[in-house]
């Protein structure tokens, strides 16, 4: 006697918690986001990114579309403070390039919805909105400031220095989507490494606590890396200008 077929047993349906269904929500936001400006995404297209109903989409985030937009903005800007985290150890150009390369992952794999961002413009830009933009880029600052050594102490010359590369840094990554990503995000990397170091170094001419952190700094990097490479290049350059001296 041939035994009965068996049918395969169906998992159980497990219902989710109150927080993990806000981060399924929230992910299925960040997705299309990440790909559309926040005006041409609705709750619908959420609710079925997600696999819910709209008015579940509602339960959560009753505010509508701009609370959730916000929150899933407020979950991005977590991500993007995390890129300039790094342990303080070894050259500085090292950690900038480790850096770098999550945060250009992140541009890479947010695209449409890093330029709606940044770029402003949005139906759902708000004050609050504006905020949360503004605190990734302090962050970042304190990050950087912190890898030179002088969180909490840094003077008007060398904080200015330093939020002025991380705003050069949101202005390349946004012509580097308009260019179709090109160069390659390692060269743009490397390029925004070496206008780091550009730029601590002319600032360090005129300002003894950025000369200080500039040797210090400079101090930790080897002929192989991205410094010695950069100077190697530079000095050429520089040498066919001694008129000037």
């Amino acid at each position: 006697m041939t035994p009965a077929a068996t049918t395969p047993a169906t998992p159980a349906y497990r219902r989710l918690s109150v927080e993990e269904r806000r981060r399924q929500l929230l992910g299925a936001a960040l997705s299309l986001f990440a790909h559309r400006a926040p005006e041409d995404v609705s709750l619908d297209d959420v609710a079925e990114a997600a696999g819910v109903s709209r008015p579940l989409v509602y339960r959560y985030f009753p505010g509508g579309k701009q609370q959730l937009y916000e929150a899933a903005l407020g979950s991005a800007a977590d991500e993007l403070k995390l890129c300039f985290a790094e342990p303080q150890t070894g050259p500085l150009t090292r950690r900038l390039i480790r850096a770098l390369d999550r945060y250009l992952a992140f541009v890479d794999q947010h695209d449409a919805g890093f330029s709606a961002l940044l770029q402003g413009g949005s139906v759902a830009e708000t004050s609050r909105t504006t905020a949360t933009v503004d605190g990734v880029r302090r962050a970042a600052a304190e990050q950087i400031l912190t890898h030179l050594g002088v969180a909490g102490t840094a003077g008007p010359r060398l904080r200015m220095m330093v939020r002025t590369w991380i705003t050069a840094v949101e202005a390349a990554s946004l012509i580097w989507l308009d260019e179709d990503k090109q160069p390659p995000a390692d060269e743009l990397r490397d390029w925004l490494v070496d206008h780091f170091v550009a730029l601590l170094t002319a600032t360090a001419a005129t300002d003894p606590q950025t000369a200080a952190v500039t040797r210090a700094a400079l101090a930790t990097e080897t002929a192989d890396g991205p410094a010695g490479v950069l100077a190697r290049r530079v000095i050429p350059v520089i040498a066919e200008a001694t008129h000037l001296l």
